[in-house]
């Protein structure tokens, strides 16, 4: 799939730097891959965070994103960290 902007909302703005939050069908892989955020390129700066809940229609994950780079509106994003961990109970 694609970005999709009404996916992407604020959730806290403060001193320059935005959170946002971000939900996706594509995998993690797909939306880390430079030039996904491309469209959103005017809204999102260099360290900025992204909170997301990532393949949602398969296996689900969720994690955040940097914004490592925005030049010339390219726009790339570290590798997603992850949240959580095993669930054995």
């Amino acid at each position: 799939m694609a970005y999709d902007s009404k996916n992407l909302s604020v959730l806290a703005y403060a001193n320059g730097f935005t959170l946002w939050h971000y939900t996706t069908p594509d995998a993690d892989t797909v939306v880390d891959a430079a030039s996904y955020f491309n469209p959103a390129a005017d809204m999102l700066r260099t360290g900025d965070m992204i909170l997301a809940n990532t393949d949602t229609d398969g296996t689900p994950g969720a994690g955040v994103f940097v914004v490592n780079a925005n030049v010339d509106g390219t726009v790339d994003v570290d590798n997603l960290t992850t949240f959580g961990g095993t669930d054995s109970r």
